[in-house]
Formats: C-alpha cells, structure tokens, sequence
C-alpha cells in the first residue's frame, strides 16, 4: 500500500523479527482486512488465521479449498496488507476471468489496497500501470494466465514477478487436469510462478474434490499447507424439476421470474441459447439481458453492474459469468439443462445467496444434456495421432508457426490446434514465441493412462449429474459427496427433503409455451458469409472471398420450436413438410426488407444425401417467389471430407464442385441459393463464388438448418 495509507497503529517490521512477531503481524492485518471488509462486529475464521499466518510467517505455500462465500480473497488482501506493511513486493495474482478481476480489484480497495489488472481492455495503460507496480505505489496487480503466456508480456513481467511478495494462483482447480475447468496455460504458468522456493503462494478454490486438491498441492509442492472446510451452504434451497420439454422449461423459467425474490442468473449451455431465452423473456415482459464470452468487454462489464445494481430481473448466461462474480444478495439461479459435472454446477449455484437468509437454485435438466456433456467432456483430451501430427510439422518446420499456418499444413482444424500446442507446452515440447508456436527439442509423450483415467472420471461425474438430476437423495448431500466433503449430510431444505418446489412448482403455462413457440419462430437465424480463403491453395483463390451475402436459416442447433424439421433434415431423404415451406416462406418475408433487390431466381445446391429434398425444397421457393428455378451446379466425385480443417476441406470442394456448362443466370438482382443444412459455411462459399463468376450479381444463402 502507498506510504501515505499507512498507520503506525498495528506491529511493524522492528516488532516483527522474530516468529512470534510475525504471527502478530498476520494476527493483526487480518483482523484489520475483515473489519474493513465486513465490519467491526467480524471476525476472523481459525482457518482464515492459519492461512495468513503460513504466508507471513513461514513464506509457505497454501492450498484453501472452501465455499464461496468464506473469505478466501480476505486472505490474500491480509497476507499482503502484512507482507507490503513488512516491506515486501507487490502481490501478483492470477484470475481467469475479466469479471472477476473487475470484482478483486473494488475488494482490494476496501481492504486499503491499491490494486490495478492488466487485461485486453485497458492496453493503452499497460505501461503507467507496470510503471506504478515497479515504483511500489500498487500493492496489487492482477492478470490472467492467458496474458502471462504471451512471451512479450511474459518477459516484461519477469521481474515483477522475481521480487514478488506474494503470488496468488486464483480459481485454482484451473490448474489440474482432473478439475472440471482445466486450462493448459494455468498449469505451463502455475510451475513458473511457483518456481522460487522463498515466495509465499497461496492457491484458492471453492470447487475441487479430493483428487483435485490432491493434484493442485502436489504442483505446488510437497510441502503445501492444504486447509479445506465444510462445502454445504445453509443459505442455498436446492431443486430438481425434471420432465419438462423445451418449450416448457422456457415456459417455466418465464413463470418463476414473477415469483422468485431479488434478481438472478439464468444459465444455458450455449451462446445461442443465451440470446433465444433472453430474447423470449425480454418479449414476454421481463427486465433481462443475455451475457456470454461473444460479448465486447465492455458490454459484459455494463451487463454485471445493472445485475449488481438490481436494474435486472435476470442474466441469461453461459458460463462464462461464473468464477468470482461477486453479487452477495443473488437470489437465485436457474439451470436450463445440466452442466456436465456436479462440481461445476456447485461452482455456479455458489454465486447465489452469500449474505442473505435463503437463495434458490432450481435445475430444469434437458433432454440434449448428454450430447452436450460428451463433446465438452472430450474438447479438452488431445488426439495422439493429432498431435503427432502437430508436432512433426513443427519439428520439420524448425521455426516459428502460427497457429493459422499450422492448421493448414495439418489438416486439424483451428480450436484443436490450440489446445494441442498449450497441452504440449505444459511438458516444454513446444513453445510460444512472438512469431508464433516452435518445437523445443523436448519429447513429448502421450501420456494414455492419465487421459484415459480423465475421460473415465468424467464419465463418474456424468453418472452423478444423471443421479443428482434424478433427485436420488438430498440434493445438498449429494454434491458434497461428489465434492468429498469432509462432513456431508442431509441439509433438509432442498426439493427432495422437504417434497417442495419453487416458483409455480411443475405447473406450466400452457399460454407461454405458445409464445415461447410464436417467438422463436419469429426471430431470424444470420447466417455470416466467409471473409477470408483459407492460406495454401495451389493455383486457387487467396485473399478476401466474393462470395455470399449474409443469409438466413430456419431452425439454429436443437431448437425446440421446430423439433419436426430438425428431425426431418437430419433423417433420410424425402420431402419436407408444408409447415417447414411456410415457416422458410415467413422467414422470406421478414428478410425481404433488408434486401437492396429482389432475387431473380432460385439456385438449388446439389445434394448427395438429401438430392430430392432440396430440389423440391428450391422447386416450391422459386413457385412461392414466382422466381425461374436455375440448376446451375453439378457435384462429382466423393464427397468432401468431415471434421477437417477449413483447407483440405475447401480444396475437396473446388475439386468436386462446378457450374453446368450451359448454365445462364438472369440479370437484374441476386439469386437465392438453397440447401437443407449449413455447418462450415465452405460448400455454400464456394458454391457462391462459382456463382459469381457466372454471372450472378449477389449470392443470398437460405437454408433449413443451421448446424453449430
């Protein structure tokens, strides 16, 4: 803290040269921190003492595992309110979360900390912040794994980090493979920061089970002081409400928001779900916004003050408001489908009902959960022969890639990529350097018994997430037993204690499932055009792509507002349904007031899966449209491969994809080209371009399903 903040009121650095003036020191910054905190009338936890006294006094490093809620961060604020008081160097603390960054650094001030982050938003004031830090006028300077593992910053942090006071690896369970949030850059930067064996560390989590905890003091040495609590918190109501169809969780949902106390998080699996729900309740009268990591920063940073304030009823969101977002009165939060492990769900429901008497956590799991749970499960376990793959390029290269240059050389796609080079940064086979990612030198060894036991802990996790869904047992009890709690038990308060269920219980408004319905049909699916060819097409096209416009879709993912035609283009070929044409039709129609002309003809793209379903499909839009039907492309050879990178797919693509030789396009306006599914965007791109090149003046995407 600055020397002007400081009072000669509590042990100084003469009083604090032995041991026992250093516990003093501890003893006394703590109950200064939760005095200024939470009031005179607080007072410190035994295990909160413990803690501080280990990081003052003994410089040791320490694990705390305990619920939200606790004061896990009034930890770090005393430990470093002592060490800074005893002339030590700033505390650095590692957050994964903008958000909470946001909330640590208000905490820090009321802890009479000087506490400043580094983060994407605030480039222009990375260099007087560093400065600030380096001259001791902060105490605290907060930053995320991510942004240590750029190399430039990495090296400019370098000496903050040598005579740091204090390292605090926040959200801890980040840093373990066995945890439900596991990130390779948490894990490659926890053994840099924890290098120096005379700085005190302290790690802190509210969701880690034994193994986890096991995993994260071993990383942090053999020594680590582990201090875990009891998980249970008395202020939580838990509750199952099972058996409802989509539709009707929405219904549900929109019905609970009148009866449910204070405001709340609502949390959805997907991107696209937070702004279909959020937009359904905002329709249906509710104050709410949809919150997710597609979000600018500053509209997430303007999302979390109105929740804070109460000016909403609701944030729809996915996970990404989790970890630390700092609301004491929530007072309730809602899960539209399950989340895939009982630890992760805990971490989510403990944003509510800190520093009130009673907070409800209501779970309304899905029929699309498992599907959803076995690709996240599995995003983050790498494919040896991918990362064989990896590797051998940039050991032949024997220079620096980018990750762009190493998906095109490979054949794996882009978000693989990604997580392969940070898993085999962890074990030094490759680094990150500013021109890119390069080999070291270092084997790397695929590891299969430790990934094998990861998806097999999974799967346990998903069984108990079935379990707990399916109301067997106390709901509280559960989790603390998927959590190893040292002290379960049944806590008597929750839906399959008592028998008794919030809101408007299983009764459904039958009312709101046909406007949940009449809504989403309504609301348009954008289809984005490709920007950009993929680098590394022989004797093809380069550079910024004259392709598609942006189009539209009937049905996005799962939706449940039309299950039939989801059911229908995923099925064999055949005909679609007249509701399907008329829902397309309506679709048309509200699109039509955007357009600069009117299409002058429709375009079916050749199918080989569905060849009569989407030529039937483009023969009754060019007859509703009164528009002539040009069958304008022929497909030939096999089909484009699946699951790859967007190169090898696109030249598949320009190989087997042509205009008919005789093809004539009118004049006068766009043309409408027509499929029942999208994913990739490549096969329309690349249909569009070669319809360009015939002639067409603009290329207007309309598809049935657009596939995530």
């Amino acid at each position: 803290m600055p020397e002007d903040d400081r009072t000669d009121t509590g042990p100084d650095a003469t009083s604090a040269e032995t041991y026992e003036g250093l516990v003093a020191a501890a003893d006394w910054h703590l109950t200064s921190v939760i005095h200024a905190m939470a009031g005179e009338q607080a007072t410190p936890r035994a295990d909160q003492a413990s803690a501080v006294r280990a990081l003052v006094a003994d410089r040791s490093r320490v694990l705390v595992v305990q619920a939200t809620g606790w004061g896990k961060s009034a930890v770090y604020w005393a430990a470093t309110s002592a060490i800074r008081s005893l002339g030590g160097g700033p505390t650095l603390v590692v957050s994964p979360l903008l958000a909470l960054m946001r909330d640590q650094v208000q905490a820090a001030a009321g802890a009479g900390l000087q506490a400043r982050t580094i983060n994407s938003t605030n480039v222009d004031d990375w260099e007087p912040i560093m400065a600030s830090v380096e001259d001791g006028t902060v105490d605290v300077l907060l930053v995320s794994p991510e942004r240590l593992a750029n190399p430039t910053f990495a090296r400019r942090i370098g000496p903050v980090i040598e005579r740091a006071g204090l390292i605090v690896i926040d959200e801890a369970h980040c840093i373990s493979d066995w945890g439900f949030d596991f990130r390779p850059d948490y894990q490659r930067l926890s053994r840099v920061l924890t290098a120096s064996p005379t700085t005190p560390v302290l790690a802190t989590t509210a969701t880690a089970n034994q193994r986890v905890t096991d995993d994260v003091a071993a990383q942090l040495g053999r020594s680590t002081v582990v201090l875990r609590g009891g998980l249970a918190r008395t202020s939580l109501t838990l509750s199952v409400i099972g058996g409802l169809g989509p539709l009707e969780r929405f219904a549900w949902v929109d019905g609970a928001l009148g009866r449910l106390g204070g405001s709340g998080i609502i949390y959805v699996p997907t991107v696209a779900d937070t702004d279909r729900l959020a937009g359904f309740l905002a329709d249906q009268g509710h104050v709410v916004a949809a919150y997710s990591g597609a979000l600018d920063a500053a509209a997430r940073e303007r999302i979390e003050d109105d929740l804070r304030a109460n000016r909403l009823k609701a944030v729809v969101a996915t996970s990404a408001l989790g970890m630390g977002y700092d609301k004491p009165d929530l007072g309730f939060c809602i899960h539209v489908g399950s989340p895939g492990s009982p630890v992760a769900y805990y971490q989510q429901v403990g944003r509510a009902g800190r520093a009130i008497d009673r907070a409800d956590a209501v779970l309304l799991p899905s029929e699309s959960d498992e599907r959803l749970w076995k690709f996240f499960a599995t995003a983050s376990i790498p494919d040896p022969k991918q990362m064989e793959s990896v590797l051998a390029v940039l050991v032949d290269r024997g220079a620096p890639m980018s990750v762009t240059e190493i998906e095109s050389a490979t054949g794996v796609r882009r978000g693989r990529v990604e997580s392969l080079v940070k898993i085999a940064a962890v074990d030094g086979a490759v680094e990150r350097v500013s021109a890119g990612w390069q080999a070291t030198g270092v084997l790397y060894t695929y590891d299969a018994e430790k990934w094998d036991g990861i998806r097999a802990a999974r799967e346990v996790e998903e069984d108990l997430m079935r379990s707990y869904a399916g109301g067997r047992g106390c709901l509280m009890e559960f989790l603390q037993r998927a959590l190893d709690d040292p002290d379960p038990g049944p806590c008597g308060r929750c839906s399959v204690c008592t028998g008794v269920l919030p809101a408007q219980g299983r009764d459904i408004d039958f009312d709101a499932v046909r406007a949940a319905r009449v809504y989403l049909r309504g609301a348009d699916v954008v289809i984005e055009p490709r920007k950009l060819w993929p680098k590394g097409i022989e004797g093809g096209p380069s550079g910024r792509i004259a392709g598609a416009l942006a189009g539209r879709a009937l049905l996005y993912a799962d939706a449940p507002e039309w299950n039939e035609a989801a059911r229908e283009v995923a099925g064999p070929d055949g005909v679609l349904d007249d509701d399907v044409i008329d829902g397309l039709v309506a679709v048309l129609g509200r699109w039509r007031t955007q357009w600069a002309q009117r299409p002058v003809a429709v375009v079916p793209m050749p199918s080989r899966r569905h060849p009569g379903m989407v030529a039937d499909l483009a023969q009754r839009i060019a007859t509703v449209g009164k528009l002539p039907l040009v069958d304008a492309l022929v497909a030939a050879g096999p089909p484009p491969p699946q699951d790859v990178a967007s190169l090898p797919r696109v030249r598949a693509l320009l190989d087997g994809l042509r205009l008919r030789d005789d093809v004539v396009l009118p004049g006068g306006g766009p043309v409408l080209l027509v499929d029942d599914a999208y994913r990739t965007g490549w096969t329309m791109t690349v249909a569009a371009s070669l319809l360009r090149r015939a002639g067409a003046e603009d290329v207007l995407p309309l598809v049935v399903h657009r596939l995530p």
